[in-house]
């Protein structure tokens, strides 16, 4: 895999079941579920543009170039799913957001209905998949077009398709302030885009890390470019400090120009956390750490990995206390403020002021599970673990119930039914475990 072509060469019990037993019990549960949400259509296909929208009054425009290590998908309405590219990929995205009259700040406005309607709805009115040199193309205009000559990368978290990435890169644009002052890049990785995928979810981040790191090399580099800042969330910062870890060992630091890190609810160990920022040395990025401790989705991925996540700690006590104030980590502590996920994981993007305060950090040089995601699968999300031990199995058992019932939920049920399809054929016969 050469992920450097951007430059192109410049458990449940003490006693777990029988595999078979259980295989052959959850097979009967979503063959039933299955059946029952046949007739039942799902809204795909957001990223099929709409020209008709363009001229909508009173909408905004979003524009980014994207860079990404997904597969293309079968179709243009998709463009890119949750497998692996061997080959970093490029994009051209034009998002139209609806009136702020018509809107609430902090939220994706997800069209109902096919096409969207752009004076109600986020509306897509471009999407390319382009080369690399298209893509340098795109973000030298944009970054003409800006009034800064500074760059400003997403780095989106777990569960996330493309178009959740996309969209919701717009919306932190256009809410924050930073839209038409910075140059808009998206790194996207390989999510599944499923709560039940949060093991391929994050080797995906490390299958994408040498990738990441090329592409902050390469906006470093380029001599229009005065600053980047890096906006990361939950898993994406995962990756992120591994980009930035990795590029002071092997430069001796990290890029100068790299002057800024937003590290939004990160599901990342502390205590590997300070050793990735202390790796970049003492000529690092200004750190600036949003946590929460209502955090319930850093809560269950806590007791996956049996270690606290930075996202979720309380600044003000001890040991972390002494860690932030030695790493010189800035802390903005939301515990305090609403969310509009019953998870507390995007307040960064959802609270009108805590937005604000990062188009305010933006502009002096000194915030998902995307909250599209249906009540079935927020269920769901705190038995991530369980799921993440057991496998698809043990999502698609409490799944399936609640997938007849939610519409979002049902996005990815048909999906998971097939991949635990394949599963089980090849399990094949199996003898009791020993006991």
């Amino acid at each position: 895999m050469r992920q450097s072509s951007w430059h192109q060469r410049s458990p449940v019990g003490d006693r777990a079941p029988s595999p078979r037993r259980f295989a052959a019990s959850l097979c009967a549960i979503a063959c039933v579920s299955a059946l029952s949400l046949s007739g039942c259509s799902n809204i795909n296909g957001f990223l099929e543009p709409n020209p008709d929208a363009f001229y909508a009054p009173g909408t905004t425009h979003v524009e980014m170039v994207v860079a990404t290590t997904r597969a293309p998908a079968a179709t243009r309405a998709v463009m890119f799913g949750g497998g692996r590219a061997a080959e970093p990929q490029f994009a051209d995205m034009l998002v139209s957001i609806p009136p702020t009259a018509n809107r609430k700040i902090g939220d994706v406005q997800w069209p109902k209905q096919l096409p969207g309607n752009a004076l109600t709805d986020f509306v897509t009115l471009r999407a390319d998949v382009i080369n690399r040199d298209q893509a340098i193309a795109t973000f030298a205009r944009l970054l003409r077009d800006s009034n800064k000559s500074e760059a400003m990368v997403f780095v989106h978290g777990f569960n996330q398709r493309y178009d959740d990435a996309v969209y919701r890169f717009a919306q932190i644009l256009h809410d924050s302030g930073a839209l038409g002052e910075v140059a808009p890049v998206l790194f996207t990785w390989p999510s599944k885009g499923s709560v039940f995928s949060y093991g391929y979810d994050r080797e995906s981040t490390n299958y994408s890390r040498d990738a990441l790191e090329s592409l902050l090399r390469f906006l470093a580099k380029d001599p229009k470019v005065k600053k980047i800042s890096i906006l990361a969330h939950s898993m994406g910062n995962w990756v992120t400090l591994e980009a930035l870890r990795q590029m002071a060992i092997r430069d001796g630091r990290v890029a100068p120009k790299i002057q800024l890190v937003l590290l939004a609810a990160p599901d990342v160990d502390v205590e590997v956390a300070e050793e990735q920022i202390a790796s970049m040395g003492p000529d690092r990025p200004h750190v600036v750490l949003f946590t929460s401790e209502d955090d319930k989705a850093l809560a269950a991925s806590k007791e996956v990995w049996g270690a606290p996540r930075l996202g979720a700690i309380n600044p003000d006590v001890e040991p972390y206390r002494t860690m932030l104030a030695k790493e010189k980590i800035s802390v903005i502590n939301l515990t305090t403020f609403p969310s509009h996920d019953e998870f507390n994981h995007g307040k960064f993007a959802e609270d009108p002021k805590v937005i604000e305060l990062i188009g305010r950090g933006l502009a002096s040089g000194q915030v998902l599970t995307d909250s599209r995601v249906g009540f079935g699968e927020k269920i769901m999300q705190t038995t991530a673990s369980a799921a993440s031990s057991v496998g698809h199995a043990a999502g698609l058992v409490v799944s399936a119930p609640v997938a007849i019932v939610d519409p979002d939920t049902r996005d990815h049920f048909d999906e998971q039914v097939d991949q635990f399809t394949q599963s089980v054929k090849q399990i094949g016969p199996t003898s009791e475990p020993t006991r």
